[in-house]
């Protein structure tokens, strides 16, 4: 299904731009006398997908070893609704999705580095790696509720 860096990041984006939809139509909702626990909901989804966005930016501008200002752009993209569109467009039309998983060593030095061996072995691994993630992404999203949601409470 995710078998190139561009289509997993398009997935997402776009996943991300629909649960802006869904939180702004609760916020809405709630505004002319909707039921408060549709913001709830909403807003959970938004962030957990928030969240899910974040990690495979980072996984994909490894993978496409992307300078650290164009990955923060990506990441960033996603606090503003439905910027993360945009951002897969320029991130698409600058070439900077083209490829494939960097699944084999080149003669690249820095194919040799720790972090590019290990994402290669996960990568290879396809289910550890996406139950790493989500694993990782329940377990910051937990902790953020934690501490309260957004704007207190």
């Amino acid at each position: 299904m995710f078998t190139t860096p561009a289509r997993l990041f398009r997935v997402l984006a776009i996943a991300e731009a629909i649960t802006w939809t869904l939180l702004i139509g609760a916020l809405i909702a709630r505004a002319v006398g909707g039921a408060p626990v549709l913001v709830t909901f909403a807003g959970g989804i938004h962030g957990f997908v928030f969240l899910g966005y974040g990690a495979t930016a980072i996984l994909v501008a490894l993978n496409q070893r992307w300078h650290v200002g164009v990955a923060l752009t990506a990441i960033a993209s996603a606090i503003v609704p439905y910027a993360t569109i945009p951002a897969e467009i320029w991130l698409h039309r600058s070439g900077r999705l083209g490829g494939d998983w960097r699944l084999t060593e080149t003669d690249d030095p820095r194919d040799r580095r720790w972090h590019d061996r290990l994402m290669r072995w996960f990568l290879h691994r396809p289910w550890i790696l996406a139950l790493l993630i989500l694993l990782a992404v329940a377990a910051l999203f937990a902790v953020l509720l934690i501490l309260g949601p957004p704007g207190g409470r």
